[in-house]
């Protein structure tokens, strides 16, 4: 039987269409970089990083980033579960702030919703608060708003998740991989599961024959159960290991799977090989069996079990990967940095 292969694009999220879109906005955007240039909080770094950078003296930089839940606010509206994606939230943004070394300390939420819901909006409260407390950071502010024509309606209806972070860092010890070099290996941290990417493709496919409640041989609990486990937060392991060893670059693996490893090596002119991973998580195993995904298609969509890659010089690798498995987060060498360029997956460019 000729099956009719399924990617994220046909699903409705083309990831190269996204890539153009961001270059588009991010030149027309940087030309208000000149409204600071030469005052208190200048950027120090083109758009299109993990965070942006502004220069707030003294040897000191401000990173920001804002990121939201994506549609796993779905699977927490169709199970009435909303107790987790607060967790998303902060992770989306923490995550992504480390990756420029910045130790994350602030944090905002945006929550839209098609009708007040008191109990709805104190479940995912108790999210945020762990997410926070899990990263380290100040819930400072935030806001909620109540937009019945722009939001779908559903059980509890429908809502949108939305995170702002600040991070802190010294100018001198920003991880922007312009350090990165020939040889270096790639250390990649485990993830919790899917975390909060990729959900379009995966419930396209997993609910076209089964329900969130079903429970199957690849899982160890329900469809809906897996897909709300929370995102991984990696900000403690990672500010300990950039203070104890050293680190040329850092890798959140979230949307377009590891393809965001470009992001980081090409600013050293640089490709990257990855030809050992771990034994991949059975939610993966079964988006992947149940659609008949090709295997590049998996990697430049999901995290495949991999959250967080961390680049190192090889001296570096075992006290790496010592203080993630301390803090309860395994890690193994994925491969290294080569002068090829390009990221490849087990022998094929993604």
């Amino acid at each position: 039987m000729v099956h009719s292969r399924v990617s994220y694009a046909k699903a409705g999220v083309d990831i190269h269409q996204i890539s153009a879109a961001h270059k588009t906005l991010a030149k027309k955007l940087e030309t208000t970089f000149r409204t600071r240039r030469g005052r208190f909080g200048e950027p120090v770094f083109p758009i299109g990083h993990y965070a942006g950078i502004i220069d707030i003296g003294n040897g000191r930089v401000l990173s920001l980033h804002t990121d939201n839940v994506g549609t796993k606010v779905i699977i927490a509206r169709l199970m009435r579960k909303y107790d987790t994606i607060g967790i998303d939230c902060v992770a989306m943004c923490a995550n992504d702030l480390i990756c420029t070394g910045s130790e994350p300390v602030s944090f905002l939420d945006y929550l839209a919703v098609s009708k007040p819901n008191p109990s709805l909006t104190a479940e995912i409260a108790e999210g945020l608060v762990k997410g926070a407390r899990q990263s380290g950071m100040a819930i400072v502010g935030g806001e909620t708003a109540v937009v019945p024509d722009l939001l779908s309606t559903g059980p509890g209806g429908g809502i949108d998740l939305v995170g702002m972070a600040v991070g802190v860092c010294s100018k001198d010890k920003l991880i922007l991989g312009n350090k990165i070099q020939h040889g270096d290996a790639i250390v990649g941290v485990t993830s919790s599961g899917i975390h909060s990417n990729g959900l379009t493709l995966a419930r396209k496919v997993l609910l076209k024959r089964h329900s969130l409640k079903e429970k199957l041989p690849e899982l160890r609990r329900s469809i809906g159960e897996e897909l709300l486990e929370p995102t991984r937060i990696y900000v403690k392991p990672t500010i300990e290991a950039l203070r104890k060893t050293q680190i040329h670059g850092l890798a959140h693996i979230t949307g377009s799977g590891f393809a965001k490893l470009n992001r980081i090596v090409s600013q050293a002119g640089l490709g990257a090989t990855l030809d050992n991973f771990p034994p991949t998580p059975g939610i993966f195993r079964l988006i992947q069996n149940e659609a008949h995904i090709e295997d590049l298609e998996m990697y430049r969509t999901f995290n495949m079990g991999i959250g967080l890659v961390a680049i190192c010089p090889g001296r570096s690798v075992d006290a790496v990967i010592r203080i993630f498995k301390k803090h309860g987060q395994e890690a193994s060498e994925l491969g290294e940095v080569t002068r090829r360029k390009g990221i490849w997956v087990n022998g094929k460019r993604l």
